[in-house]
């Protein structure tokens, strides 16, 4: 602080007002010498130094020191200037040691005192923290949460505390409601398009479990919480190419990781698992993953599953823990409303052609798209919905006739490959001769001429 050490302060005003010295130096020098041109400048060879024209030469004052001679002018220094160029150039240096020396001896002095001083910071910081934590409640709306010894997770109108922050006054967050329990509703499939806010309820739903269990009010109307042990999320898209492991490889990881490691206390968060595979192999352990943690006890997690997969919406029916919920969306003249609502039910459409279309590709594009997706539906015989895709899956899950399911690009189930599948079936390859070949051959191109 300024005035506990002279020298301190004279060196912070050097160095901080180097410029006012030397405009008073010279102003004092001009005065005393009467030469009014003679300047004070500065350069890297010599320094500080006091120029004065020849036209001058004979006012120079006798205590000056000749340090360079020019064409038109001479070069001096003064003992004053000097002394001032050696505390300027030391200046930086010296402060910090004085800085350091003075601390160094605080840091002695506080020895005796430090337990009660770590005490006090401590008390500090909980009352810092606490204080936050109120006025957010109190400025935000925040109710106080209910612990209990039960498991489950009853949130009314919960919001999401960072994203109402940040949206327009004209577009106000849409709060949910949310139950989830280990006897009942243990495992909720949300289904939805992209944007819909699927992810923002995965979100909101940890951070009000984590804000109750650090003492702190919640982002909804009402929340009952059962005590959770860990929150688990497997969201968004990553990699690792140093380790040389792919998305698909990270996410597997990921999943691994957490059955492994999660209880019938914990919150499990899953957002898309399986889409970095095909199709057939992401929906086989997306389905597979939630059988498992619904059947296997030590693994028995509260969870939000969020997906594109509208066949995992059977499962409901097949186990009693699971329920299917949507966000809403309304379809008006080809444009997609999200209404952020969470509804009972799954999803019947993706709308990811509507999505593509708001995200700014082009419009050649995105009707080439629907001109497929037309194609694709009527290559199969029924009006599937965009994203879906009819079920080749019977054995696993066994759909009804009216299920509307993802629609596969690449499979055509029609009669004439039903017949070459039939000719084909218990032909082995391995032991037939040319002539049969050829004889197989005929058989399969008689059958594509009907």
């Amino acid at each position: 602080r300024i005035g506990v050490l002279p020298e301190l302060d004279e060196l912070r005003r050097l160095k901080s007002d180097t410029e006012g010295f030397l405009r008073d130096l010279r102003e004092r020098e001009a005065t005393r010498s009467g030469i009014p041109s003679l300047k004070v400048q500065f350069n890297k060879v010599f320094g500080y130094y006091i120029e004065i024209t020849h036209a001058h030469r004979d006012k120079v004052p006798a205590d000056y020191i000749r340090k360079q001679t020019l064409t038109g002018a001479e070069r001096y220094i003064t003992p004053e200037l000097k002394a001032f160029e050696e505390k300027i150039l030391t200046a930086e240096e010296r402060i910090a040691r004085i800085e350091t020396d003075r601390y160094a001896d605080l840091l002695d002095r506080l020895q005796p005192y430090l337990a009660p001083l770590q005490k006090q910071a401590q008390l500090l910081a909980a009352v810092d923290v606490t204080h936050s934590l109120a006025r957010a409640a109190q400025l935000n709306g925040y109710a106080r949460p209910v612990i209990t010894e039960q498991e489950g997770i009853e949130i009314t109108a919960g919001r999401h505390p960072v994203i109402e922050r940040l949206l327009p006054r004209e577009s106000p967050f849409v709060p949910n409601d949310l139950s989830l329990s280990a006897s009942d509703a243990q495992i909720l499939l949300i289904t939805g398009p992209n944007m819909a806010g699927k992810s923002a309820l995965l979100r909101q739903t940890a951070l009000i479990v984590i804000l109750a269990q650090i003492g702190s009010y919640v982002p909804a109307q009402s929340a009952v919480l059962g005590v959770v042990d860990k929150v688990f999320t497997r969201v968004g898209a990553s990699d690792n190419l140093a380790a040389g492991e792919s998305t698909f490889l990270v996410e597997m990881n990921e999943t691994a990781r957490i059955l492994n490691t999660a209880t019938e206390r914990s919150l499990v968060l899953l957002d898309e698992v399986g889409r970095g595979t095909s199709t057939y192999d992401g929906v086989s352990i997306a389905w597979a993953l939630v059988e498992f943690i619904h059947e296997h006890a030590p693994v028995a997690a509260k969870t939000l599953f969020a997906t594109h997969y509208h066949e995992l919406a059977e499962l409901a029916e097949r186990l009693p823990r699971v329920r299917n919920f949507h966000v809403a969306v309304k379809e008006t003249q080809g444009k997609v409303i999200f209404l952020r609502k969470l509804l009972p039910g799954h999803a019947e459409h993706s709308f990811g052609i509507q999505v593509a279309e708001m995200a700014g590709l082009p419009r050649p594009l995105v009707e080439r798209a629907r001109a497929l997706l037309a194609h694709f539906e009527a290559e199969h015989g029924e009006a599937l919905k965009d994203g879906a895709r009819e079920s080749k899956s019977s054995s696993l899950t066994k759909s009804r006739s009216d299920a509307k399911t993802q629609l596969s690009m690449f499979t055509q189930a029609d009669d004439t490959a039903n017949r070459i599948r039939a000719l084909l079936q218990g032909t082995d390859l391995n032991r037939l001769t040319p002539i049969e070949a050829l004889l197989k051959l005929q058989e399969i191109q008689r059958a594509l001429e009907k």
